[in-house]
């Protein structure tokens, strides 16, 4: 499953439309509410993770853009420091997109951050803190 986190702005005339729905049902993406700011008649902005097929996400964002809706991304980026990981697994029970697992028969924890949705759950469970955020180069984001 691919999934990313986007952040959308709608301007005022489609703000009260009910265009994230729309994913679910015309895309067969599930998509998730991060966090949103959104008034009748005034721009909004919507944090969202969206989940699918690689394909059926690019046209689910091509619709959105369709729609007049502005899409960035995360500057952020998970990293795992393989210097302070104990490998105790805590992250890969909390890991909604499976970046996370544990390589056996070793039983170390593997960091795959192709799908990594930046939803920093793992930041939080992380007994060591061997989990962070850094800054990354946005244009390799575009879809």
């Amino acid at each position: 499953m691919y999934s990313k986190i986007l952040i959308l702005k709608f301007p005022p005339v489609i703000a009260q439309k009910a265009i994230v729905c729309f994913l679910t049902k015309q895309f067969d993406l599930i998509f998730n509410i991060l966090g949103a700011n959104i008034s009748n008649r005034k721009e909004g902005q919507m944090a969202l993770e969206i989940s699918g097929t690689k394909a059926n996400f690019k046209k689910g964002v091509q619709y959105l853009k369709d729609q007049g809706i502005s899409i960035s991304y995360p500057d952020q980026e998970i990293y795992k420091d393989a210097e302070i990981c104990t490998h105790c697994g805590a992250c890969t029970a909390v890991c909604p997109t499976g970046a996370l697992s544990i390589r056996r028969p070793e039983m170390e924890v593997e960091f795959n951050n192709k799908l990594c949705s930046v939803c920093e759950l793992c930041i939080l469970t992380c007994p060591t803190k061997a989990m962070g955020l850094f800054a990354k180069n946005t244009e390799d984001l575009l879809v």
